[in-house]
């Protein structure tokens, strides 16, 4: 349930700016995750969260850009380890299939991470497309994810 919860607020910070832990349980609330203010606090320390100033001279939520890549990697990881159903790849596209709620949270992991060569990505309610440059690159991020579940 921590990686379900973690993961979707990774995916509501990129979704939008949220500039309190409030406007964050709201939004949890409405994607059926119940959660306390500690609990959520707490989530906010262990993915590293900051508030940065927008344009517009308010504060939102974003990620630190001070984290680590291990940290990130670790984050992905657990959600990739709790979540994904199904991986594969036909010439440069990636196609992960999750659990049902997890393909936007496993999206906003993906987006948080440095891949080289990642065109773009799309996620809905259970799946996640990437788009590389190659196919080669796409068969190699499939061995990455066979790594990252063993």
């Amino acid at each position: 349930m921590k990686a379900k919860r973690q993961g979707e607020i990774l995916s509501i910070i990129a979704s939008g700016p949220i500039e309190t832990q409030e406007q964050l349980l709201e939004q949890l609330r409405r994607r059926g995750i119940q959660a306390t203010q500690a609990t959520i606090s707490r989530d906010i320390k262990e993915l590293h969260l900051v508030k940065e100033l927008t344009g517009k001279g308010s504060y939102r939520y974003a990620l630190s850009a001070q984290t680590g890549a291990d940290d990130t990697t670790g984050r992905f990881k657990t959600i990739f380890r709790e979540g994904v159903v199904s991986y594969d790849y036909a010439q440069n596209l990636v196609v992960i299939k999750t659990m049902p709620g997890l393909g936007s949270a496993a999206g906003a992991a993906l987006d948080g991470m440095d891949i080289p060569d990642l065109v773009g990505s799309l996620a809905g309610d259970d799946t996640v497309l990437l788009i590389l440059r190659t196919t080669e690159q796409a068969r190699n991020f499939c061995a990455t994810i066979r790594e990252m579940l063993a």
